[in-house]
Formats: C-alpha cells, sequence, structure tokens
C-alpha cells in the first residue's frame, strides 16, 4: 500500500492516456455527483414541507361539531350542536394517552370586518379563547410580557396576548405594548405579553393573532359553555390516529349523535398528514438513491472496461513480471489499486463539485430570501461516508475481472504477444 515505486506506476499508467482517464472518470464523476445532488434537493424539499409545520406538536388532531346526517334517539337529522366545556374532562376521563386537550374559540380572522381596535388604529385579526397548554401545541417565543396563565383562566381576567404583526398594526414602532388597551368588539382587554411564531406555515398572518383566556372570551362574547373546537395531543409514544376514534365516539355518545354518522364530528389528523409527508419523502429519498446508483454502476462498468482494456495493452510487461518470479498476488493487487484509485478520484471529484453546487444554492437562497416548499439543500456526513464506501466497494468490482484477466495470464504466452 505504501510503497513509492507501486504509486509511481500507479500514476504513469493512468497518465499514459490522459484522454482515456479523464473520460473514465467522468462516468464515476457523474455517477456520484448526480447522487449527492438528487439528495441534497430531496433533503431541501424536505426541510421546506417540514418548516409548514414549523414546531407544532404533530401528534395533534383537531376536531369540530358539524350537521349531523342521521336521526338518533327522536332527535332529527340535520341538528347542529356544540362542544361544551366538560366535554373536555369527559375525553381526558375516558381515553388514556392524552397529554394535552385544549378546548378553542374563535372569532374575527383576515378578510373580515375590522374587530381590533386601539385610539384611531383598527385591524381585522384571528381572537381565539385559549387555555395556557395551547402554548405546547402551537409553540410560539413570548417577546415580552408573559402568556396565559391559570389565574388568568380562573378569575377571568381580560388580558391579551398579541403578536408581532398586530404590534406593528396597532402600535408604533418603539412604542411599549405592554400594560397598554386594546378593544376586541367594544370589550377593553389589557396587553400582558406579545409572541412571534417561529413557523411559517401560518405566513404574516400567523403573526397577526390574539389570545385571551378562554373563560374571559366566553364571558365577554357571550359564548356561555360551547367550545368552537378542540386541539387535541396523545402523549410520546402513543398514536393520536390510534386514539381519535376512541374521542370521536365519545364526543357522539355525550351529544346523541348515531354512531354511524360520518360526519358530524369532523376531524383533522395532524399525526396522519405528517407521516404521509414522511412516507413521501422516503419513497423520494429511495428515488434519489436508485437514480444515482444506476448513474454510478455505469460509470463503474466503465472503469472495468477500461482495466480490461489496460491489462490486455500490458500483457507482456505482465509476462515478463510472472517470469522474473512476480506472484499472481501482487499483480492483481496492483490492478485493483489502480482501479480503486480512479474510482476513489473521480467519486471525491464528484462529491466536491456536487458540494460546490449546494453551497451555491444555499448562498443563492440566503440572498434571494426562502423559497416556497424548498429550504436549505444538503447531505449529512453519513451520505458522504456512504458514498465513499460505496467508491471503494465499487473500485474492487471494477478491478476485479481484469485482476483476474490478468492472473491468468501465462509468462510464455505473454512474452510472445506483440
Amino acid at each position: 500500500m505504501f510503497n513509492k515505486d507501486r504509486w509511481r506506476e500507479i500514476i504513469e499508467v493512468l497518465t499514459t492516456n490522459v484522454w482515456r482517464t479523464i473520460f473514465t472518470a467522468f462516468g464515476v464523476c457523474w455517477g456520484i455527483f448526480i447522487l449527492i445532488v438528487l439528495l441534497a434537493a430531496g433533503k431541501g424539499l424536505e426541510n421546506g414541507i417540514k418548516q409548514d409545520f414549523g414546531n407544532i406538536a404533530t401528534n395533534t388532531m383537531f376536531m369540530w361539531t358539524r350537521a349531523t346526517t342521521k336521526g338518533y334517539e327522536g332527535l332529527p337529522k340535520g341538528r347542529r350542536f356544540e362542544f361544551k366545556i366538560d366535554d373536555v374532562q369527559a375525553i381526558r376521563d375516558n381515553v388514556p394517552d392524552l397529554r394535552f386537550i385544549s378546548p378553542r374559540n374563535q372569532l374575527g380572522g383576515f378578510g373580515g370586518n375590522n374587530n381590533v381596535v386601539r385610539g384611531i388604529r383598527t385591524g381585522a385579526y384571528n381572537v381565539y379563547g385559549d387555555y395556557p397548554e395551547i402554548i405546547n401545541q402551537d409553540p410560539m417565543a413570548v417577546t415580552s410580557g408573559r402568556f396565559l396563565n391559570y389565574n388568568d383562566i380562573n378569575e377571568k381576567r381580560k388580558v391579551a396576548i398579541i403578536g408581532q404583526g398586530v404590534k406593528n398594526d396597532l402600535y408604533d414602532k418603539d412604542e411599549d405594548a405592554i400594560g397598554t388597551y386594546i378593544k376586541i368588539q367594544g370589550v377593553n382587554f389589557m396587553v400582558i405579553g406579545t409572541y412571534k411564531k417561529s413557523n411559517s406555515g401560518g405566513g404574516e398572518e400567523g403573526q397577526k393573532e390574539i389570545f385571551v383566556p378562554f373563560t374571559s372570551f366566553s364571558q365577554a362574547f357571550n359564548r356561555g359553555e360551547d367550545v368552537g373546537w378542540m386541539a387535541i395531543t396523545a402523549n410520546d409514544g402513543s398514536s393520536i390516529s390510534q386514539l381519535k376514534d376512541k374521542i370521536v365516539a365519545e364526543m357522539k355518545k355525550r351529544h346523541k349523535v348515531h354512531p354511524e354518522d360520518t360526519r358530524a364530528v369532523g376531524y383533522f389528523d395532524l399525526y396522519e398528514q405528517y407521516n404521509r409527508v414522511e412516507s413521501l419523502f422516503g419513497a423520494l429519498k429511495a428515488v434519489a438513491y436508485i437514480v444515482g446508483i444506476m448513474v454510478l454502476l455505469s460509470g463503474i462498468i466503465g472503469v472495468s472496461n477500461i482495466m480490461l482494456i489496460v491489462v490486455k495493452e500490458r500483457t507482456k510487461e505482465i509476462g515478463i513480471r510472472r517470469a522474473l518470479g512476480e506472484q499472481p498476488w501482487s499483480i492483481k493487487k496492483q490492478i485493483l489499486m489502480e482501479s480503486i484509485f480512479l474510482t476513489l478520484i473521480s467519486g471525491m471529484v464528484g462529491i466536491i463539485f456536487g458540494s460546490l453546487v449546494i453551497f451555491g444554492i444555499n448562498s443563492l437562497l440566503d440572498n434571494v430570501g426562502p423559497v416556497d416548499m424548498f429550504m436549505s439543500p444538503s447531505v449529512s456526513v453519513g451520505v458522504v461516508s456512504g458514498a465513499l464506501t460505496i467508491l471503494m466497494v465499487s473500485g474492487l468490482l471494477a478491478g476485479f475481472i481484469p485482476a483476474q484477466s490478468a492472473i491468468r495470464v501465462r509468462p510464455i504466452e505473454a512474452l510472445r504477444t506483440e
């Protein structure tokens, strides 16, 4: 391995016909380049899609009510009903392995009438009546003040946490919002905190939301015991997809809904959607590996063919070495080392060019800003290590047949070769 004469011979053989060596190496280089770029592109797409989920607890479902489609226990079809605050405790008592159950109410929103006023400034924002647990299901960074707590809930305090977008609309640039009042549909609420969401799923509108205590929301806007919808998160190690049927069945039972009425209780299983995305990117990664390895294989076949030609050209040389007493294994090792060296160097050039392309794309994204559903393309060190391993194995395979051909050369016959 560390014999200078052997390495000098390898370099001499590969540089005897430079263009042939370059074109042979290009096949391997291109295969590894395609593999690296495809995997990086897949990772960039995966990062972009997952960014839309942000830090939201993905093991979560959202549940709401709709009109019934079947009559039941003397009640007509087409009946509307609402969840009640007591339903939360009923779910907690009857369905195990749930981490958070957050009843929610909502009013206003983008595109609606202006529902929030401060001084002469107004705006249309989503206003949510929530419990403190919601910050664990829809994470946000509290940039000043604090978030809701159970003292706010128990005492029905008229306090509010506003998004950075709301603050930008209703306040001057350097004005402190903490301790000031905003009027939500004619009811005064004191601002106790501001927040900023890290996920991009809601975009700018995700920063234009207001959170108030569920109890004070119900009291101020005459919602009584009604619950608009619920966000329910399962414990780690449990799947909300496996628990949702029990949750829905419990709600149907409590509100006298026909067990076979599939429309009356609506839900969205975020965990199921997230798993579909995971499966999709698993399939894309598999396709990238298959395409890259197939292209690489064509390059390896090219290396093997060229090595066979090289062995044919060196038949007389091999015969002389055999006649002088060189062992077959020494000749075989020489051919294998030449093949591995050519393959490894070609692949490393492909990895370098692939890395430069990835670096260029990331630099471009940094300059022009994020692109929808695509961000931070990259490949892991494990992928690069795997690629180098593939190159080593490929070099051995590419050189094996030419090496076997070389050691089958008989010295007498080789010396007769012109």
